[in-house]
């Protein structure tokens, strides 16, 4: 593996976590298993927090996509044996994930 693979790895798994994670756009993914729960405190100042919903393995689902560590360990696994296996195919998937990390990591410099 090359430097430059190894790096279009990471990027692509940094912006495909922050993707799963984070972004409003696959809020579809952990609605069956979060509940966002609003909390007005003492202040007035309105606070949000995530709460798992069930138990078993629906609470492990929705620790697993509440946390950017594990789910990003399963990104980092599941790209690398894309690319393993299928190459050809995934790398541009990876190349566009890479260049989306790379512009969200500029992103937060210019905010």
């Amino acid at each position: 593996m090359t430097w430059m693979t190894l790096l279009l790895l990471v990027l692509a798994t940094f912006r495909l976590t922050r993707l799963i994670v984070f972004d409003k756009i696959t809020f579809f993914i952990r609605r069956p298993f979060h509940e966002i729960v609003e909390e007005t405190l003492e202040d007035g100042s309105v606070t949000t927090y995530i709460k798992m919903k069930g138990t078993g393995l629906r609470r492990w689902i929705g620790e697993l996509l509440s946390c950017y560590w594990c789910t990003g360990m399963w990104c980092a696994i599941g790209l690398y044996v894309l690319y393993s296996i299928y190459p050809d195919i995934s790398f541009p998937f990876l190349f566009v994930l890479a260049i989306a990390g790379v512009a969200g990591i500029i992103e937060s410099f210019v905010e």
